[in-house]
């Protein structure tokens, strides 16, 4: 066959890509058990960075150790062993109708579709109990679904820090919800007031001077949609049909 014709040229060409289709599957592959240490280490590093417990420089795994988890019955707001806490997948439960929930219109305010039966939650204890609960939180933005954590101190009413791990908001704009400075502005602020979650993203700056400045966090500039959607997945995984059947347990030691 020669070099030059047409042939010679395309079988060369899909040789050359099913050589090079191995090689990434063959790699795709035999780093597969690589890919899901460091997407757990990820896991973890974000934990702790949202209770502010991560130290840069120091080994993640022996950080982690002084972190609990532990699986809520969300309908109860109490611990479960209905499912193992070591291998359960919540992201995958949350599309599976028989792990979770259907949400309508007016309960869906974080545009979640659904919800789960069972959440996996990190508690930081010390000899004098807990000091530190920390909740997995998700909602719609403005282009993606935002994944977080919010961490609460031992009152279950202050926050100690919020993080989001993922999402696919605008740099510069939707995506300064990963600026430190705006993470920053959680710290302090409280949830409920009698009860209720009160906790809300406001358009523009706070006024430190009114009451319920305790309960408010400046919006991002230029990202009205993200900051409505972080007002309102916080609202939601705060409120009745998220995580505060589970605190109020917690509260009164009866979770």
């Amino acid at each position: 066959m020669a070099k030059e014709s047409v042939k010679h040229t395309v079988l060369v060409a899909l040789s050359l890509c099913l050589v090079c289709s191995v090689i990434v599957a063959g790699a795709a592959v035999g780093l597969r058990d690589m890919q899901q240490a460091n997407k757990l280490k990820d896991k973890k590093t974000n934990i702790l960075k949202a209770a502010g417990l991560y130290e840069k420089g120091v080994s993640v795994e022996e950080q982690f150790k002084s972190v609990t988890t532990k699986i809520v019955d969300m309908e109860s707001g109490k611990f479960t062993d209905a499912v193992d806490a070591t291998t359960y997948d919540q992201r995958k439960s949350s599309k599976d109708p028989q792990l979770s929930v259907d949400l309508d219109d007016e309960q869906d305010i974080a545009k979640i579709g659904r919800r789960v039966k069972y959440a996996t939650i990190y508690m930081v204890e010390d000899e004098n109990g807990i000091e530190k609960v920390i909740l997995p939180i998700k909602g719609y933005g403005l282009w993606s679904t935002l994944y977080g954590f919010v961490a609460l101190e031992n009152d279950f009413n202050t926050v100690a820090g919020l993080g989001f791990y993922e999402h696919g908001e605008t740099p510069g704009l939707g995506g300064e919800v990963d600026n430190p400075l705006w993470k920053a502005k959680w710290i302090g602020k409280k949830i409920y007031e009698n009860g209720e979650a009160k906790i809300s993203v406001i358009k523009g700056s706070v006024d430190e001077s009114k009451p319920q400045a305790t309960y408010q966090v400046d919006g991002l500039s230029g990202a009205t949609l993200t900051s409505k959607g972080v007002n309102n997945l916080v609202q939601f995984w705060m409120g009745d049909n998220g995580f505060a059947p589970f605190l109020a347990n917690l509260k009164a030691g009866e979770a």
